[in-house]
């Protein structure tokens, strides 16, 4: 009976711990179009007003899994007063890996989405959008 109490406890415990844990892929936007899969993270969560944030896009072909190297894009952000951001993407150095650059004028609610494709002959493919809630800028000296 109590070799039964202690593997009930011991169970109890385990699912206690996995479930505290952080989620498997905290702070990454999966987002898909037609042919891609996206994994976007940011270098700074939540994002501040007026600072440079640094997005990194792992792209794959959705079908087959591979990395996409050497494809063109761009991230977009517009807010509710119709203030816009935008960057190309910037290719590499790891393959499928690209980065670009954002600056949020204000704080509060983005609506953020890409464009990309594998190479100029191929029309662009639009994610659907996703919110982006910009923090108040820091302040001075910080």
């Amino acid at each position: 009976m109590t070799t039964r109490r202690h593997l009930l406890a011991l169970a109890m415990l385990f699912v206690a711990g996995v479930s505290c844990g952080p989620p498997p892929d905290e702070g990454v936007v999966r987002l898909w179009t037609d042919d891609f899969e996206l994994r976007v993270t940011a270098d700074v969560m939540p994002p501040r007003a007026l600072e440079r944030i640094t997005y990194t896009v792992v792209v794959r072909d959705k079908k087959t899994q591979e990395p996409i190297a050497h494809g063109e894009g761009r991230i977009f952000a517009t807010n509710a007063d119709r203030k816009t951001s935008w960057n190309g993407f910037t290719y590499g150095p790891e393959v499928g890996t690209y980065r670009a650059t954002l600056t949020f004028v204000t704080a509060g609610d983005w609506a953020m989405g890409i464009q990309f494709r594998r190479d100029s002959t191929q029309a662009l493919q639009r994610t659907l959008d996703w919110r982006q809630t910009v923090r108040n800028e820091a302040p001075p000296g910080d």
